[in-house]
């Protein structure tokens, strides 16, 4: 254990050096358990006589703050000091500023408006979570493990071993093969147009929009987002000094005769909304590019949870409809492979490129080369196409599941309203109730057991409508029943004590 020790090289040195030492021991930074250097190693590093070291630590063993194993050396002893978690840094007088100044755990699940309300997604089942309906979590055991973990060691060989300086981002052998295998992935699934010089990567599709921000907006321009919407992106653009306005979303994705003609970024994920699910109307899409070229705006297109689709083909994506310039399509692997990798990318016009690699090389130059190799062999040998065929048979069965409990009368369609939806990872729905607190249902739900995720706290400045954003990632078929049967007596108990049943408002809503 290397731990930080001086010698003024005047005065009594075995009084300095046992005092450091019983500061740190008592202070936290060496803990019980701790290997301490030998005497003779102390006493080179310090440049001080071995005696020196060993009349120190006979102290501190007389003391039983140390302890010596015959052997093994010696030791900090066990409970004689507080767990190194206790430790804080000095408070000071530094203060953020005021964009972060209320800033509270960094996830989509809790946003500002409601954080001590919200349950968290740090929850697990040791504290008392039988069913799991998180979103945006897919489920880790279907992804291939050992196809990965042969992929990343041919990586390893051949290109991070070979590395002997920094590469520009984008310019290293890995970067640029990845981009080429991204252009023609999203070319052919999404039909998106691209060649890879057009194909930044990035770590996460919100690395992608912190981009995408940083080269685009000033201080106080205004930006849109769907509202309800992706809070975490609301939260990013904020953090750029945007003024963020939130507009509506109705059964045809974003309303966009609801935009503010300041608008200077418009963030939407049309595919499948966050969270309402609700695919963008093709009208809607021509009418939002052709605002675009009107208002001299830019519209980051998210493709979120778009991989896994279970009724019809998807409509042709913003980027590919777009004549002039005006998308900037972003996505990412989280989902579709495992969140831990931390993959994404931005597929930007020729005009913009530049200066996003010019952005991530001041901020965090490139990514890890191993895996972007490992990523552009799966995606160049059809692994990720596979991957996702699999995936989407075992996600296609929980969500039937999910949807039968939702539908039926003797389920939960006496409380609540399917939002229609055809792919993702998670299924919206609607409280049919007016005046029901969807925050406190959850709150309720968390307490016997199941984890859902209220809709009323994703919204930003439009009247919250209540429900919940129930995933399938995170919950075996098998488990989707009981789940719901949990959520249903919530309800139940909650909604109509006396077996009334809540009127039934149209569906939609805006």
């Amino acid at each position: 254990m290397d731990v930080h020790l001086t010698s003024t090289g005047s005065g009594d040195l075995t009084a300095q050096l046992y005092a450091q030492l019983r500061a740190a021991v008592l202070g936290g930074r060496l803990r019980g358990g701790d290997r301490l250097p030998s005497t003779r190693e102390l006493a080179a590093e310090l440049g001080v006589s071995r005696g020196t070291v060993t009349t120190a630590y006979d102290r501190l063993l007389a003391e039983e703050l140390l302890e010596a194993r015959r052997g093994s050396g010696t030791f900090v002893a066990d409970g004689c000091a507080p767990p190194t978690d206790g430790r804080r840094a000095r408070v000071g007088a530094i203060a953020p500023t005021s964009v972060w100044a209320t800033t509270g755990p960094a996830t989509d699940r809790t946003p500002d408006r409601t954080p001590d309300r919200t349950p968290d997604r740090t929850t697990d089942l040791a504290t008392g979570v039988v069913h799991d309906l998180s979103v945006g979590v897919p489920d880790v055991s279907l992804f291939p493990i050992a196809t990965w973990q042969r992929l990343v060691r041919g990586a390893l060989r051949r290109e991070w071993l070979s590395t002997r300086t920094y590469a520009d981002p984008g310019t290293g052998a890995a970067g640029t093969r990845l981009e080429a295998e991204i252009a023609r992935h999203v070319g052919a699934s999404r039909s998106v147009v691209a060649a890879g010089q057009d194909v930044v990567t990035t770590a996460g599709a919100q690395q992608a929009l912190d981009l995408v921000a940083r080269v685009l907006l000033e201080p106080g321009d205004v930006v849109a987002v769907e509202d309800p919407g992706y809070a975490a992106a609301a939260r990013l653009l904020t953090t750029h000094r945007a003024v963020v306005r939130g507009v509506p979303v109705d059964g045809e994705g974003l309303v966009v005769d609801a935009l503010p003609d300041a608008a200077r970024l418009v963030h939407v994920t049309p595919s499948h909304q966050h969270p309402t699910g609700v695919a963008m109307s093709r009208a809607r899409r021509v009418a939002l590019l052709e605002w675009a070229v009107r208002h001299d705006a830019v519209i980051v297109e998210d493709d979120y949870d778009s991989e896994f689709r279970f009724a019809e083909r998807p409509l042709e994506p913003l980027q590919s409809l777009d004549r002039d310039g005006r998308v900037v399509y972003i996505g990412s692997f989280s989902k579709s492979l495992l969140p831990a990798l931390r993959v994404g990318y931005a597929v930007a016009p020729a005009s913009l490129t530049p200066a996003l690699r010019e952005a991530k090389r001041v901020t965090v130059w490139d990514g890890d080369t191993a895996t972007q190799g490992a990523l552009a062999d799966f995606l160049a040998e059809g692994h990720h196409a596979a991957h996702v065929r699999r995936a989407t048979k075992v996600y296609r069965a929980r969500r039937d599941a999910l949807l039968d409990e939702l539908t039926r009368e003797d389920g939960l369609a006496p409380w609540l309203e399917v939002v229609p939806s055809a792919a993702g990872l998670h299924v919206c729905t609607l409280l049919r109730d007016p005046g029901a607190d969807d925050v406190e249902l959850a709150a309720r739900s968390l307490r016997a057991g199941l984890l859902v995720e209220p809709l009323s706290v994703r919204h930003v400045e439009q009247r919250p409508r209540h429900g919940f954003v129930l995933g399938v990632g995170a919950i075996r078929v098998e488990q989707v029943r009981p789940a719901l049967a949990v959520l249903r007596a919530v309800l139940r108990d909650v909604l109509s004590p006396s077996g009334r049943e809540p009127s039934r408002p149209g569906p939609g809503g805006g």
